[in-house]
């Protein structure tokens, strides 16, 4: 083999050395890197920027379920960095992604730390970031979820309300059909089907009430409204309901006080109120409507001395359709929709409703509403006029406390 020769071979063993060399290097550093991968629990690049900007509750945990980053709303349920992640619904969660790899979502009821009692509905979502971290994202639920019952509740109650007058005034069709040769019976048909129709004509007119002040848009005649003239008009509408069940309507307080707002809707606010206290109370006894003025908040009361509201009621008196006496409120007519609309028409306003009541001993509604100052007369020294209430038809006016 001559010289030349020898160096080839030379060089062709020393490059396929090399090459293994170098090959056992690359497969030593990467099988290092796996390694580190493996059992490292530094937070990938960007991830706890990404968790910062976060509204949702969120953290990543490691193998052992230890907390090594959270969002800010993460210690709404109680996920505290540096600590270990307590729930074992979450936990479970955690190990379910680790084992199979792939992301995963589950709903599920938790409390918001240790000492709540109010457990939220949320939408929590598992996702592996690396071989030993996961991240958890939990979303808050619960207000969507009473959302959706409510507008299915809504249909529901709905459909049920309207079918019965519906029905009644087609049973009395035919009643009256089959009575045509009996015009006292005919008269006593139709004026029931006349009650029927001008209850579904006040649950409709409602239903269309309550839609409005659900609906996005915000209030539209918003001006200065007095509470005096407020009040006047909702006793005024509701003396003659008072009149004819013998109870007396007395209205005090302060007097000359302010708030922004839509005249008409606390005017309807303020009588349903009313016409609650009215129905509620026995013969003879007294509603009274009163109005105090704090720094900054109106409280306008309707308190009676009637029945009552048990403690179970009360939690869902604001409910729509929910009727407390569900006997005598089918007797009087009433739709269950008065306190809903009260609610949110006082809320449209920026104000709430509160109850005080105790079975046997009466109620007390109170409206709390931002105060604004009177506003300044005109030229001629009168104050804007507001809108009034329609009238309600002439009638012997009820009892009240003092003139209005």
């Amino acid at each position: 083999m001559t010289t030349p020769q020898i160096a080839l071979l030379a060089l062709a063993i020393g490059v396929l050395i090399g090459a293994g060399i170098c090959g056992l290097i690359y497969l030593a550093y990467r099988a290092r890197a796996q390694a580190e991968a493996e059992t490292s629990t530094t937070i990938p690049t960007g991830i706890t920027d990404v968790l910062l900007s976060m509204e949702d509750a969120a953290c990543v945990v490691d193998a052992s379920g230890l907390v090594l980053a959270t969002s800010h709303a993460a210690g709404l349920f109680g996920i505290v960095q540096g600590a270990t992640l307590e729930n074992q619904e979450l936990r479970q969660l955690v190990r379910t992604v680790r084992s199979t790899g792939a992301p995963d979502t589950e709903t599920m009821r938790i409390s918001r730390g240790r000492t709540s009692l109010d457990p939220r509905l949320v939408s929590a979502r598992a996702s592996a970031v690396g071989a030993r971290l996961t991240l958890l994202v939990i979303r808050d639920v619960t207000e969507q979820e009473r959302l959706d019952r409510m507008r299915r509740d809504f249909v529901a109650n709905t459909s049920h309300e309207l079918k019965t007058p519906v029905g009644a005034v087609s049973l009395l069709a035919e009643a009256i059909d089959s009575a045509a040769e009996d015009p006292a019976q005919v008269r006593i048909f139709a004026s029931r089907i006349s009650a029927e129709a001008t209850r579904l004509g006040q649950l409709t007119a409602r239903i269309m009430s309550l839609s409005r002040l659900q609906a996005a848009d915000g209030l539209s005649d918003v001006a200065a409204v007095a509470i005096d003239e407020v009040i006047a008009a909702s006793v005024e509408a509701h003396a003659v309901q008072a009149d004819s069940a013998g109870v007396e309507l007395a209205r005090g307080g302060d007097r000359d006080v302010w708030v922004r707002g839509d005249a008409q809707i606390l005017i309807e606010a303020v009588g349903n109120l009313i016409a609650n206290a009215i129905v509620y109370s026995p013969r003879g006894s007294r509603v009274g409507v009163g109005v105090k003025a704090d720094e900054g908040v109106v409280e306008i009361a309707v308190s009676d001395q009637g029945i009552g509201i048990s403690e179970s009621d009360r939690e869902r008196i604001f409910e729509r359709f929910y009727r407390a006496d569900e006997a005598r409120s089918r007797r009087t007519g009433g739709t269950g929709l008065g306190l809903s609309i009260v609610k949110h028409a006082i809320h449209r306003h920026g104000g709430e409703v509160r109850v005080w009541s105790r079975p046997g001993r009466g109620s007390t509604f109170t409206i709390r509403l931002p105060r604004i100052d009177a506003p300044e007369p005109d030229d001629t020294g009168r104050r804007p006029k507001k809108k009034r209430a329609k009238k309600a038809p002439k009638a012997p006016r009820a009892r009240t406390g003092e003139s209005v």
